[in-house]
């Protein structure tokens, strides 16, 4: 989701005119209306609805980076560089309501903040600076709070113990020796409640880079009207392991294994037998690289064979003893065994 970041702080005007408009409430400024009552009543009650509408924007468009209290206490502040802005920690007259408005508008190259010109008209881009502006820049508000009664989240105070976790002050991997029994409590209730939405919380060991996943494939919006566009226009990395490989020494059996493999193993595993096709790398957990000899070597006969009879529990593999016939599997076997990987204990020819 597109996100509300204002990197640019370089700018000392005077407070906007809106500001200087406004007649009652929560500002000191003198009005610069006629001050009847009804006029008052009417400023006053257009300011609040135009309050609200900004605030309604806010929450759909601008929540899920910035925090619902504009502090950016996000998951995003964890992961985009430049973090989001925390309109918390700005003053009124840096940024100004104009620079503000143009960052909405244009957005910021560099950063996560995208132009909303093609998102919002003028009059909604204004309503939701002058809505920051009023909430989190002048007020320190906390805005809509999320773990209320009404959405779902009764007595969220139950969940008390697992705060430290959720915002970050409390590390996830956090040395369990030193964290108090009532610590211990509650980063275990952050895992089996909270981590969903507050994934990840803070954390001192990165770790490995996550596994690359697919997203899309074909690419460059391909039609089906026109097949292997994808392969013609770019290299695929999801294209290249739709290719069998072509071995010339089968023999009968093993090519009648290579027909069964295409046609009914090729769809997750790959035409290569890698796993690292399309489907194979949207599978979790993948299907086996039939290739790979840190799992080939530990691959004897008879497991590979219980595998493909009664399938593998928590995994996409199904059971196919009551659809490949025994001579059938000792194929799919045989050409697995010569084209992909040689099994330990299997004949030689």
């Amino acid at each position: 989701m597109p996100t509300l970041l204002f990197c640019n702080a370089n700018y000392l005007r005077s407070l906007p005119f809106v500001l200087l408009i406004l007649t009652t409430g929560m500002f000191s400024f003198q009005p610069a209306f006629a001050t009847t009552k009804a006029n008052t009543s009417q400023i006053s009650n257009n300011e609040r609805l135009a309050h609200e509408q900004g605030r309604k924007i806010y929450n759909f468009r601008c929540y899920y980076c910035h925090g619902y209290s504009g502090d950016a206490r996000t998951l995003s502040s964890h992961l985009l560089i430049p973090p989001p802005r925390d309109f918390t920690h700005l003053q009124p007259q840096s940024p100004n309501r104009k620079s503000m408005i143009a960052s909405v508008r244009d957005g910021h190259p560099g950063t996560a903040m995208a132009s909303y010109a093609d998102i919002l008209n003028k009059r909604q881009i204004a309503l939701v600076v002058d809505f920051v502006r009023n909430e989190f820049i002048l007020h320190k508000k906390e805005n809509t709070r999320y773990h209320t009664a009404a959405n779902g989240w009764p007595n969220h105070e139950r969940y008390r113990a697992a705060f430290p976790f959720a915002r970050g002050e409390i590390a996830l991997d956090q040395n369990p020796e030193t964290l108090s029994v009532e610590q211990i409590k509650g980063r275990q209730l952050f895992l089996d409640t909270c981590i969903t939405c507050h994934d990840r919380a803070k954390i001192h060991d990165e770790g490995p880079e996550w596994e690359a996943s697919a997203v899309s494939f074909p690419r460059n919006n391909t039609s089906f009207l026109y097949p292997q566009v994808d392969n013609i226009s770019e290299a695929s990395v999801y294209a290249r392991h739709e290719v069998a490989p072509v071995v010339t020494s089968l023999n009968k059996k093993e090519k009648k294994g290579a027909k069964l493999f295409q046609d009914n193993c090729a769809f997750c595993h790959g035409a290569d037998g890698t796993g690292k096709n399309w489907i194979g790398s949207f599978l979790e957990p993948r299907p086996r690289d039939l290739t790979d000899p840190e799992i080939m070597q530990a691959m004897s006969l008879q497991r590979l064979r219980r595998a493909i009879e009664d399938g593998l529990t928590d995994t996409t593999m199904p059971a196919w003893k009551d659809v490949l016939k025994k001579n059938e599997i000792d194929e799919l076997i045989a050409y697995i065994n010569a084209v992909f990987y040689p099994l330990p204990g299997y004949p030689k020819k």
